[in-house]
């Protein structure tokens, strides 16, 4: 029997309409059972302008959390898609560690826990030996900055075969060296790129610090509805049970933003989403 349902679950921002305010995005959240939201900066210019955000956005949105009594548990830092470390134009690699220090910065005003980093190098730029030697040197400034405001950093297993699997993870994580750098894991992405994602949790387990949890297709990583994909949940959950996992959960899913959504609306897609996957956990 799958035993997860103590582990704290949230939701991804995206999964909510982009016009909702935060506010919205909170209440629809928290009635939808979530414990947190997983705040989204990437590479549009209206989320990455929140790095710059004034002292007074920021105690506006701490106020917003502390009224809810809610909280944004995790940072997906996904505008080193844009600007990665591993860059080989100098300006984008300086914007790359220029975003690292700002994310933590807000991180550390916003009570943010944990980072989530890109798993590559580079994304639009051909990749070789000299830009995944730059993506070293920048997870390395990155997890000494990290550790000097005390805030997790962790690497998703992305939909790139670069570091598609916790295996090929593991070769960073080892090279860098920090209780500061860890894994994200998301299982919809590690069940296309390797053969038996159960055995790969297994091996990183002591470094995996959060867990995305979406369905995906062979070939199709994003907006995959829960149950049409080819992740084996329960399998995966039973291996993280056997494994005692205690983290947090994310549902990654994305809102249809062609609609005019309403919260009511909003809240009953994640909620259902929530519901499927505790199912498989044994709620």
């Amino acid at each position: 029997m799958v035993n997860l349902k103590n582990n704290p679950i949230g939701i991804y921002e995206k999964a909510m309409p982009n016009n909702f305010s935060w506010k919205e995005k909170i209440e629809a959240a928290k009635k939808a059972g979530f414990n947190f939201i997983e705040m989204s900066v990437d590479e549009s210019d209206e989320r990455l302008a929140r790095l710059n955000w004034s002292k007074e956005e920021r105690n506006e949105l701490r106020d917003i959390l502390q009224k809810n009594d809610f909280y944004i548990n995790s940072m997906c830092l996904s505008g080193h898609r844009k600007y990665p470390f591993g860059s080989k134009n100098v300006e984008t690699r300086e914007k790359a560690y220029e975003l690292m220090n700002k994310a933590i910065d807000l991180a550390l005003d916003l009570g943010i826990k944990n980072i989530q980093l890109a798993g590559y190098d580079v994304y639009y730029e051909d990749a070789d030996e000299e830009t995944k030697k730059m993506f070293i040197e920048g997870l390395q400034y990155s997890a000494k900055k990290a550790a000097s405001a005390s805030v997790m950093l962790s690497i998703e297993i992305m939909d790139t075969e670069f570091i598609g699997t916790i295996t090929r993870c593991l070769e960073y994580i080892d090279l860098v060296k920090s209780p500061w750098l860890k894994i994200y894991p998301d299982l919809g992405n590690l069940t296309q790129w390797c053969e038996e994602p159960s055995i790969e949790l297994e091996k990183g387990f002591e470094h995996i610090v959060a867990v995305h949890l979406k369905d995906t297709k062979p070939g199709i990583f994003k907006c995959v509805p829960f149950g049409e994909g080819t992740v084996d949940f329960p399998k995966l959950l039973t291996k993280l049970t056997d494994l005692n996992y205690t983290g947090p959960f994310l549902v990654e899913m994305w809102a249809d933003n062609s609609k005019d959504e309403t919260i009511e609306e909003t809240v009953k897609n994640i909620k259902s989403a929530k519901t499927w996957l505790q199912k498989r956990m044994g709620e």
